[in-house]
């Protein structure tokens, strides 16, 4: 019999978080991010949440719903967007954040679902970001030491899943979303579209199966455009 990972909804998808979890969010500004899961989270009222995620969204989408409703205890983060929330309480003292160079946060993310717990990067060194961490020369040039992240929770956004949790993502969807969905204890994605098992062409599988929990289809996307930029029209 094939094994099936589907839930029903975000609300099932969510089961089991409790607050001071750590969290894995896939996306990049306001393309990929789990906007379902995000909403069930809000709903549900957890705190004291460390959230892995390239940035937090803006003020009133993503991440920043959680932001506003003072969910999150710290974000570990390669910059702050444009969410005005994230950098007043940035700022003010009133969160806790990691700023890391964003090559680093997807390779962390990388290393720690595949096991590896840390690995030597330039990628910082002479900077905030290298003070307390190891450093070791390789071909006369400084390195610094990065350990590995993984989650209590990993939420991802794909374009396509089939019933046994492989995933296909679209255009630059595919962005901290691959790396996330293998570094999570529990992997939960949400898809616009669900297939029956077998109807994935194999070599387009970005994501295995074998690292996802639970999937589900969200009944509406939002399409966002985070900064919108026009020109006048020629007369």
């Amino acid at each position: 019999m094939a094994i099936t990972k589907t839930v029903k909804d975000a609300q099932a998808a969510c089961e089991g978080i409790e607050s001071g979890m750590t969290l894995m969010l896939g996306g990049f500004g306001l393309c990929g991010i789990p906007e379902h899961a995000i909403a069930e989270l809000k709903r549900r009222g957890v705190k004291d949440l460390v959230c892995i995620s390239n940035n937090a969204g803006v003020d009133d989408f993503g991440l920043g719903l959680l932001l506003q409703g003072r969910q999150i205890r710290k974000m570990i983060s390669s910059y702050v967007g444009e969410n005005d929330e994230f950098e007043r309480q940035m700022l003010s003292g009133e969160l806790e954040v990691d700023l890391i160079p964003q090559g680093s946060l997807a390779e962390r993310c990388r290393a720690g679902g595949a096991g590896i717990p840390a690995f030597f990067t330039p990628a910082g060194f002479g900077t905030e970001v290298a003070e307390g961490k190891e450093v070791r020369e390789f071909d006369g040039k400084p390195h610094i030491l990065e350990t590995a992240l993984t989650a209590d929770f990993a939420f991802v956004k794909a374009w396509k899943g089939d019933t046994a949790g492989n995933l296909v993502y679209k255009a630059t969807a595919r962005n901290f979303n691959p790396m996330m969905a293998m570094a999570g204890r529990i992997t939960v994605a949400e898809v616009e579209e669900l297939v029956p098992a077998g109807e994935l062409d194999p070599n387009e599988i970005h994501t295995p199966g074998i690292f996802v929990q639970r999937i589900f289809q969200g009944d509406r996307f939002e399409k966002r455009i985070e900064q919108r930029t026009v020109r006048p029209a020629k007369a």
